[in-house]
């Protein structure tokens, strides 16, 4: 088994992609987004990105990075987010150890209060049953958490 492979997953599942209102608030570009979809994200402000097909978790990440991964398979994609050390990622919260060590690196975390409402490939919303937060690594990431005045930064 191929961890980075995105065919481990269900794609149903994992084709959520982070509401636009997200990215209105934080007002910046992307150096990268990691794990976009065919095409890239719709709306994500990012100079570049991986798709599927790249295989993000394999690629070299440089500059500040976006990151909203498969949450069916968030682990492997959270060690390389610690790892490269700058950038936000958009991920549940968890029982999951990856979580805590996150919860413990992270230069901040934003939780989004109320039910957030990610958008499909068919362009439809879909509410999650898991509470999400912004996690930033770097002091540049956190700045750009705090001043998007989403929730309180911790």
């Amino acid at each position: 088994m191929k961890i980075g492979k995105h065919s481990e997953r269900d794609p149903l599942k994992d084709e959520q992609y982070t509401p636009k209102w997200i990215f209105d608030h934080m007002g910046i570009q992307f150096d990268l987004d990691v794990a976009a979809p065919t095409g890239g994200a719709p709306h994500v402000p990012a100079r570049r990105y991986y798709t599927e097909g790249d295989d993000g978790l394999t690629q070299p990440w440089d500059g500040l990075i976006f990151m909203n991964p498969p949450y069916s398979q968030a682990k492997p994609w959270v060690e390389k987010f610690m790892r490269h050390g700058n950038g936000i990622a958009l991920l549940p919260f968890s029982k999951s150890q990856w979580f805590w060590e996150l919860w413990e690196k992270a230069s901040g975390v934003s939780a989004i209060l109320g039910d957030v409402k990610f958008e499909t490939p068919t362009e439809k919303t879909n509410k999650i049953f898991m509470q999400v937060a912004l996690f930033a690594m770097g002091e540049q990431a956190k700045e750009i958490l705090t001043n998007a005045n989403i929730s309180r930064v911790r």
